[in-house]
């Protein structure tokens, strides 16, 4: 086989799913959403494609996807950095965010009272972190939530 059939046997279209996967891709309240995206979006060379992924790498808030993005993009010949894993707080105003939640609650709630209302209020934040924090999560929430004093 010539360089130049490999080239025109070698598919360089969009998926039919294009559309889809580029709003999965941007789904903030779902990281495992956009993950599966990022390593299907990775099958497919393509230039906007590329800058889809590229954002992914650079933007996500979860490791995991900004990861998945790297390695997908390596797999397509991008010459790319891989992400940091280190982040500052990926949600402005997130101690805000948690204690206006937990004031919500009468007094004597629980920590699964907590964890339920964050998860219905604040999709977003409550998937990104349990994303991020992986088999941590709860832990980490648990302790933020046992530090705030709503007196």
């Amino acid at each position: 086989m010539t360089e130049e059939s490999q080239f025109e046997s070698t598919s360089f279209e969009l998926p039919e799913n294009y559309e889809e996967l580029k709003k999965a891709a941007h789904r903030k309240s779902n990281w495992q959403e956009r993950l599966n995206a990022v390593n299907e979006l990775g099958q497919y060379n393509h230039q906007p494609i590329i800058d889809l992924l590229t954002h992914m790498m650079n933007n996500d808030p979860v490791y995991a996807v900004q990861d998945a993005a790297y390695k997908q993009l390596r797999g397509l010949g991008q010459d790319v950095q891989q992400p940091s894993k280190t982040k500052p707080e990926l949600f402005k105003g997130l101690t805000k965010t948690l204690i206006r939640i937990k004031k919500s609650l009468p007094k004597d709630h629980s920590f699964e009272d907590f964890k339920v209302k964050l998860h219905k209020m604040r999709a977003d934040i409550y998937n990104t972190y349990e994303g991020e924090k992986g088999e941590e999560f709860d832990n980490w929430l648990k302790a933020k939530w046992e530090s705030y004093d709503t007196k």
